[in-house]
């Protein structure tokens, strides 16, 4: 294995192929950072190109967008409360609040490290324990991954902001918004009430780009009429203090490990496996009411999980040929496009494009550390911008990233009606995680319910035979008398609050 990676190295370093590397990541960080522009439509911008090289090379390229796109997301999400990707939806929660205390180089900086940490992290788990991670993932049926949906809705507590009721509500409202459409078993219509764009249901991006980019903009355009404007952001502080810097791998690190081994169920992905690493941290941090107004443990922990999700969404793609979320299954298609077949039999016919993918990962994560650190002080540039340009700029962005997943006006519709939903949220105080999440479990929840039961002809019990199922459902239980435990305690100290 030692010699497989050696060879890697030797082929990715070459000065094309690190060019076609470079090329990939510094891209996939633009990409990444632009709302509504995810990194599987960044391989699919790629993909013409990839016919002219070689397949190893290609791989190289496709990994360093990948990996690129997913950090990228949280650029925009840190300093423009947009988050560029789905899975950087965790990060503008504490991201976003460290940019407005002029902390904005120091939350880059910390997102860039445990970025390229949960990379890593990951990439050495693919080299070492893929086939075993992969057979961990073949024992997922339906009842497993409904409960593990079910532990993922139980984070609406960690994210619920002041009040555990109106998070509640929430995502209630977001799970409501999820069975809008056609109804995964039946096919009959849910809630359309005759309108036939209402029948394909609301998909996720929009809602995204509208509850957190578009409403964040009327939120800003109103304080600019108030005169409140951000504070001058510190970019001296790029690298955390060592003492910092080893509090924050307490998290990085169990995050990293926690976001490869839901990257290796297909079906995942960033998204959730961010969200859970937050609430992980959260629950055992020593101070978790300053979760969600500017916790560098916030920044860093959905980070190092949604990247860690990078090499573990590679596990079932290159060992059985199933992608383990939306930007791995479009990889699938390019990599059948330029005449690469994924599974067993590509460790034996192809060491050489294998080695490829794992040098591929390593040197993509260390460059994401790399254009990180060069970039620090260009990133932030973005909140110079006259407000009289930039809110119009970041409104078309929003449009066009919501246009582009299908090519719809209707999604740019759903976007503004979404952001005034966002704003209407954010002046009552109910928070809009909670949304999201119940926007992204629940579909899967309701599908792999539905084809539980069928495959058990109705009997309810086959939920809670698995032991993996009891595993998910006890620490749900566990999460959620966590939660209720550590509300009421937040109202015996009101000055922690009003921080």
């Amino acid at each position: 294995m030692e010699a497989s990676v050696l060879q890697g190295f030797l082929f990715v370093l070459q000065p094309l192929h690190f060019l076609f590397l470079f090329i990939g990541v510094a891209g996939g960080i633009v990409v990444g950072a632009l709302p509504g522009l995810t990194g599987s439509v960044g391989i699919i911008l790629l993909l013409p190109f990839l016919f002219y090289i070689d397949p190893a090379t290609a791989m190289v390229m496709l990994c360093g967008m990948f990996c690129g796109a997913i950090y990228g997301g949280s650029i925009s999400a840190i300093l423009i409360s947009t988050p560029g990707t789905p899975s950087a939806a965790a990060t503008l929660l504490d991201g976003y609040p460290m940019c407005r205390q002029g902390k904005a180089g120091q939350a880059i900086g910390i997102a860039t490290i445990a970025s390229t940490s949960g990379g890593i992290i990951s990439t050495f788990c693919l080299i070492f324990i893929a086939p075993e991670l992969a057979h961990i993932a073949l024992k997922f049926g339906p009842d497993e991954y409904f409960a593990l949906m079910v532990f993922g809705l139980t984070i609406i507590g960690s994210v619920s902001g002041k009040s555990l009721i109106k998070g509640l509500i929430s995502g209630c409202f977001g799970l409501m918004i999820a069975l809008v459409g056609l109804d995964p078993m039946t096919g009959n219509p849910r809630y359309s009430f005759g309108i036939p764009n209402l029948m394909i249901g609301f998909s996720l991006l929009p809602v995204l780009i509208g509850l957190f980019a578009v409403s964040q903009v009327f939120v800003q355009i109103e304080e600019q009429a108030k005169g409140i404007k951000l504070p001058k952001q510190q970019i001296s502080n790029f690298f955390p203090g060592l003492r910092q810097l080893l509090k924050l791998f307490k998290v990085i690190i169990p995050s990293s490990l926690l976001g490869t081994a839901i990257g290796v169920i297909p079906g995942t992905g960033g998204a959730i496996a961010s969200f859970m690493a937050y609430n992980e941290a959260r629950r055992f941090s020593k101070d978790p009411d300053s979760f969600g107004k500017g916790n560098p443990a916030g920044v860093a922990a959905p980070e190092a999980a949604n990247n860690g999700t990078t090499g573990g969404a590679m596990v079932p793609l290159l060992t059985l040929g199933i992608p383990g979320d939306v930007v791995t299954a479009v990889m699938l298609g390019a990599l059948l496009l330029i005449g690469v077949q994924p599974g067993p039999l590509l460790f034996k016919e192809s060491p050489h494009i294998i080695s490829a993918v794992f040098a591929g990962l390593l040197m993509a994560n260390v460059l994401i550390l790399v254009l990180g650190a060069l970039s620090v002080r260009l990133f932030p540039l973005v909140l110079r911008i006259p407000p009289a340009i930039l809110f119009p700029l970041i409104m078309g962005l929003c449009f066009i990233g919501s246009f582009s997943l299908a090519n719809s006006a209707y999604n740019m519709f759903i976007a503004l009606v979404f952001g005034v939903i966002g704003y209407i949220m954010n002046k009552s105080g109910f928070p809009a995680a909670p949304v999201i999440l119940g926007v992204i479990l629940g579909p899967i929840a309701e599908d792999n319910l539905g084809r539980a039961l069928i495959s058990a002809y109705g009997d309810w019990s086959c939920l809670i035979q698995s032991p993996i199922s009891l595993f998910f459902y006890g620490i749900a239980l566990a999460s959620i008398v966590y939660s209720l435990k550590r509300k009421p305690g937040q109202h015996t100290h009101p000055h922690k609050a009003t921080e």
